[in-house]
């Protein structure tokens, strides 16, 4: 059983680790530029409130 368990943790588990990254970054939206002005606005207040 030990035996089963290490082929797994060093061969299987890699695979599937760097699949869900992959997978991950292929999932990620990129920002409109209407959101990305919100977010550079949003960033000033802060950076103002916590004068």
């Amino acid at each position: 059983m030990a035996d089963y368990l290490w082929f797994f943790i060093v061969g299987i588990a890699p695979f599937l680790l760097a699949g869900l990254i992959i997978y991950a970054l292929m999932r990620r939206r990129k920002l409109t530029s209407a959101e990305k002005v919100a977010r550079d606005e949003k960033t000033r207040q802060l950076y103002e409130d916590n004068r």
